[in-house]
């Protein structure tokens, strides 16, 4: 019968192994991945420099999600280079082609001198509160230390706000800003799910605060109770990741797009309109801004608010997430974000369609230097104007 010792020989006779140095080298090469298969306390001591963690024991199982290129260059390492062996040897059964084992280890890596780093880490609490989403390859630890340390500011605590401020903060989403000058009313309670009966007449910024914390304590929220203009706009944006955009005119649209464009802050648009809802995101001088897809606003009469048209309370819901859902999109550069598509739902067929939208390389906003764009209120640009956006096209008020 074989002995441990038998197997380590066996699977170091069919790897090749490699110094420290030669490491290094190696790792230089395009693609090539640092591949760490020690245990999670181990691995939160210290490891190289962008390493993939998969503990030895989930190897098999995880290995095709992390690296599913079998022909990128592996440097696999463990502490002294006895485990690393071994799964370099799995690898090469699961068809790696170029696998390489570090002999000595993260121990030796570090006695030569070689560069290091302290992982980004969770505590005991976070991995179980966050463990659905360290299973997904596109998250893991690292994605969900990003969302923690990302900065979302939500405009409105309203119908669309309330659905994505909650599955932000649940998602671990760090901070979140929450831009509302208005109170809690009765009549809010059929679709803006912040809020509940015993805040009715609290402000919506103050209510938005203790449902999040509630939810989630790792999320610092932080209230601006007032209206956003171009005097403030700026001041409000800055050292934000991104916008998530919940206001119901276009005046306030207008002043976010150009505020995103000149600090390069991407934007999630949701918008609804009795049955129907809109998503899209605008990713500054990368692809079309909201000028572009609605350069005039339509007249009132075809834009009338949620007050005076209705809205089913089930729709800000679907139309929120989808924000939600593309916000943690683009922290994480996961997926296709909607730039330079518009998504939209049909709530009585059930149906959602998806339009191209093309950048205008005359846009007044996205088509100059961010330099000479100036910040400014547009409510003399938004009064009736006899020209209606294309229907598809057409952004819907909240």
């Amino acid at each position: 019968m074989a002995s441990f010792r038998d197997l380590l020989s066996s699977a170091r006779s069919r790897v090749v192994e490699v110094s420290p140095a030669q490491a290094a080298e190696l790792l230089k090469r395009p693609g090539a991945v640092a591949l760490d298969v020690r245990e999670a306390d181990e691995f939160e001591q210290g490891a190289l420099k962008g390493a993939v963690h998969i503990p030895r024991g989930f190897l098999e199982m995880q290995v095709g999600g992390r690296v599913p290129d079998r022909d990128r260059t592996l440097v696999v390492y463990c502490a002294g280079g006895v485990r690393s062996a071994l799964a370099a040897d799995t690898l090469a059964q699961l068809g790696y082609t170029d696998v390489v084992s570090m002999v000595g280890g993260f121990n030796r890596w570090k006695d030569e001198g070689l560069p290091w780093d302290m992982p980004a880490v969770l505590s005991p609490e976070q991995r179980n509160r966050y463990q659905r989403h360290l299973l997904l390859p596109e998250v893991d630890v690292e994605g969900q230390v990003k969302l923690l340390r990302s900065k979302v500011l939500l405009l409105g605590a309203g119908g669309l706000g309330s659905p994505a401020a909650l599955y932000l903060a649940a998602a671990g989403v760090g901070t979140l800003g929450v831009v509302d000058m208005d109170v809690v009313d009765a009549s809010n309670l059929q679709r803006q799910i912040l809020h509940n009966v015993d805040r009715l007449g609290e402000r919506k910024v103050d209510s938005a605060k203790k449902a999040l914390t509630a939810l989630n304590p790792d999320v610092r929220v932080v209230t601006y109770d007032t209206r956003l203009g171009a005097d403030n706009v700026m001041e409000i944006f800055s050292g934000y990741d991104l916008v998530v955009d919940g206001t119901d005119n276009f005046p306030t649209r207008y002043l976010v797009n150009d505020a995103s464009l000149k600090l390069d802050i991407p934007v999630v648009h949701g918008s609804i309109f009795r049955f129907e809802g809109q998503v899209s995101v605008y990713l500054p001088h990368e692809g079309p801004c909201y000028r572009c897809q609605v350069p005039e606003p339509p007249p009132p009469e075809l834009a009338p608010s949620c007050a005076e048209a209705g809205v089913l309370g089930v729709l800000p819901g679907i139309v929120g997430s989808l924000q939600a859902m593309e916000a943690i999109k683009v922290l994480l550069g996961i997926g296709e974000p909607l730039a330079g598509r518009l998504l939209a739902y049909d709530a009585l067929e059930g149906s959602f369609r998806t339009f191209r939208l093309n950048r205008d390389p005359e846009c007044p906003a996205c088509s100059v230097p961010k330099e000479q764009l100036v910040i400014a209120e547009y409510d003399q640009l938004c009064m009736p104007h006899p020209l209606e956006a294309p229907a598809e096209l057409e952004a819907v008020p909240a």
